[in-house]
């Protein structure tokens, strides 16, 4: 994109159930990206307010209040950045939801679409699916958001987002490891940048819950699919996005922050 754009990906791990000290984890995280990296976004994982996997926990309407209350406290925070973050929403439903804050004040909330279930994951038993993918503009960028699963399917809501001008899409996951899925992962979010022609950030939590492991593995791939920041072990990293083109750049509605 060609005008300068900063995003930073928190790879932080999150603890289930410890609503206050995720949230307070998140806004240390926030700030230095916005202090010490001078990003213009910076992101972090799928229910990284709630910890990954909540479960049963989300049928405790104190434990819902708690995170929507914990998930304000963080956009209450990003004066003079932009924020997305994962967080259950309260609606007719629950939905896995990311929150986008811009510089204090929440803009909007995206609803995961696709809601996987096999294997471990169960969430069509917590969650009602999302209808809508908007394309949001961050610093002059047109910035698409998504979670998790919705990455996974060739004409999910990155082709809607691609359609609607995005340049950028952030996708952030609580992906678990399992042998192989490294290369199937970065293979996917590759064919997915090049495809679309535009770049992908790929963001996951690291840790463990139970039986599961998440490893990470952030990457962020241009709109040629090729890697522009490889994947680092540790919480996070930055990288700019300034320079390159995408060509599918197309007029369309973008809500501003």
């Amino acid at each position: 994109m060609a005008q300068a754009f900063r995003l930073a990906l928190a790879q932080i791990n999150s603890t289930v159930g410890d609503i206050s000290g995720n949230a307070s984890k998140i806004i240390e995280y926030l700030e230095r990206a916005r202090d010490e990296l001078q990003a213009d976004l910076v992101a972090f994982p799928e229910l990284a307010i709630t910890g990954y996997p909540p479960e049963d926990l989300l049928f405790k309407s104190s434990f819902l209040r708690d995170n929507v209350a914990a998930m304000e406290r963080v956009v209450a925070a990003s004066r003079g950045i932009a924020v997305v973050v994962g967080y259950a929403q309260i609606g007719e439903g629950i939905a896995n939801a990311a929150a986008l804050g811009y510089d204090g004040k929440l803009i909007d909330s995206y609803q995961k679409i696709y809601l996987p279930n096999y294997g471990v994951f169960d969430e069509d038993r917590y969650f009602e699916p999302g209808t809508t993918c908007p394309v949001y503009v961050i610093n002059g960028a047109l910035v698409g958001v998504g979670i998790c699963e919705d990455i996974w399917y060739p004409e999910g809501p990155i082709v809607t987002q691609r359609q609607a001008g995005a340049q950028l899409v952030v996708n952030i996951n609580a992906s678990p490891f399992h042998a192989g899925k490294a290369v199937e992962r970065e293979d996917m979010i590759a064919a997915r940048a090049k495809d679309n022609g535009l770049f992908v950030a790929y963001l996951n939590c690291v840790g463990g819950q139970d039986e599961l492991v998440f490893d990470g593995a952030s990457i962020v791939h241009n709109s040629r699919g090729t890697a522009r920041q490889m994947p680092v072990p540790g919480n996070g990293f930055s990288v700019d996005l300034t320079g390159e083109s995408c060509p599918h750049r197309l007029p369309g509605r973008a809500r501003p922050p």
